[in-house]
């Protein structure tokens, strides 16, 4: 993994952007690194964005015991790392899956955590856009299978909440839960076939954000994954931007193998495909940082 820190890495070269939205108050080396950031005007609703990389074969994920991480798929590019951090500090709520959680068992999602040499930058962001919390995690599981020890509930970095089913909550609270932790029980979806995220709706998900930040206005929620949850996003149609690295690595697949597409569980072509529009693209040495908008 590149141990760079921000002094030496190279910014990205933007290539195409668009005028809409609002240019927000980047930090220096923040904005050195990234250039200009815009985002929507505040609207009634939360605007939702998504993150992730893929290889040019478009695989997230190669699934497997030590290599499931994005890291793999990105080669561990301190570019990638850097604009995670950047959205994470620009957002008020990261929204994971428990399949993300079980590869990322020790990790926070918060910008600080994803890039620490950039962390003074990243609450210089925070400070300057009035968030003086970290963002909300919220940890979205079915079962309720998830080991309430791990460091985003028990670490107090980030304030966390639990999106689970009736049964998932009755599990959970067999455990100790942190002071910190909040554990919230939905209604599981009626065309759910399995005991993932996604068997419970993306719109339930934003209803219980939408209780623990009673005024949604203008709030900024990040989707970091699994593809199964991002699907869910899409599919419901409360997806409104893909950030997207594209890595110069080509992954392969195997017949029949488990390795992971950006979206999975759902299909949208040919009946109902979703076209998104390009807003932004910049480039940091091989890796392509794509940006589309979503109606």
């Amino acid at each position: 993994m590149s141990r760079r820190g921000p002094s030496t890495l190279a910014p990205l070269e933007t290539l195409y952007e668009t005028k809409r939205g609002k240019t927000l108050p980047l930090p220096p080396e923040l904005a050195r690194l990234y250039g200009r950031l815009r985002m929507p005007l505040t609207r009634s609703r939360p605007h939702v964005i998504s993150n992730f990389v893929t290889t040019l074969d478009g695989v997230v994920s190669l699934n497997v015991k030590d290599h499931a991480s994005g890291g793999d798929i990105s080669g561990f590019s301190a570019q990638d790392r850097m604009v995670m951090g950047l959205l994470r500090a620009i957002a008020d709520v990261v929204i994971v899956g428990a399949g993300t959680l079980s590869v990322h068992r020790h990790h926070v999602w918060t910008a600080e955590r994803i890039f620490p040499g950039l962390a003074d930058e990243y609450r210089r962001l925070r400070a300057m856009l009035a968030k003086s919390a970290p963002p909300l995690n919220v940890i979205v599981s079915a079962s309720g299978r998830v080991d309430l020890g791990l460091p985003v509930f028990a670490s107090g970095e980030a304030p966390a909440l639990i999106v689970t089913t009736t049964a998932g909550a009755k599990r959970l609270r067999k455990q100790r839960a942190p002071a910190s932790v909040e554990i919230r029980a939905v209604r599981q979806s009626a065309s759910a076939t399995h005991s993932g995220a996604s068997a419970i709706r993306s719109s339930s998900i934003l209803e219980q954000v939408g209780q623990r930040f009673p005024v949604s206005a203008g709030k900024l929620i990040l989707v970091e994954g699994g593809p199964q949850l991002l699907g869910a996003f899409y599919a419901e149609h409360l997806l409104d931007e893909q950030f997207l690295t594209l890595a110069p690595q080509i992954a392969g697949r195997d017949v029949g193998d488990q390795r992971l597409s950006l979206v999975m569980g759902r299909t949208f072509a040919p009946r109902r495909p979703l076209w998104g529009t390009l807003i932004d693209l910049r480039r940091g040495s091989s890796h392509l940082f794509l940006r589309y908008s979503f109606p």
